[in-house]
């Protein structure tokens, strides 16, 4: 069995809010056939306590935008580790360090993951999609 429908777009959306306020190394895994509570984990980290958070209220507020509150939130007292439970998507924002030490994608190797490519990176890289374009030719 795969992340449904529902729970894939939930984890798209909170994987692209993460990225738009710069969180790295932002993947997506489906537990779907490991779990019966969940049916994938988004993975995001940040190199401070404070973007950990930023990027918090980020997934938070446009998920919330789509009508997608969470259940359940841990960590936001220390900002090194968050948990945002969506129910049918976990979103874990960690601190670079926590990210590195307890490694969740070798844990969940074994776990198909769902493909996310950064939309604002993308745009960026296209040819005229970049702000640096726009200051190095003066439009």
């Amino acid at each position: 069995m795969t992340a449904s429908a529902e729970a894939r777009d939930t984890a798209l959306l909170a994987a692209q809010a993460a990225a738009d306020k710069l969180a790295t190394d932002v993947s997506i895994v489906d537990v779907s056939d490991r779990l019966a509570i969940t049916d994938a984990f988004v993975l995001a980290s940040a190199p401070n306590e404070r973007q950990v958070q930023s990027i918090v209220d980020e997934v938070e507020e446009r998920l919330r935008e789509h009508g997608i509150k969470p259940v359940r939130r841990e960590g936001v007292a220390e900002s090194r580790w968050v948990l945002l439970d969506f129910v049918d998507v976990v979103v874990h924002v960690q601190h670079a360090e926590e990210r590195a030490y307890y490694a969740l994608e070798r844990l969940w190797k074994d776990c198909p993951t769902i493909p996310f490519t950064d939309s604002a990176a993308r745009g960026a890289a296209a040819p005229g999609g970049g702000a640096a374009d726009e200051e190095t030719t003066g439009r």
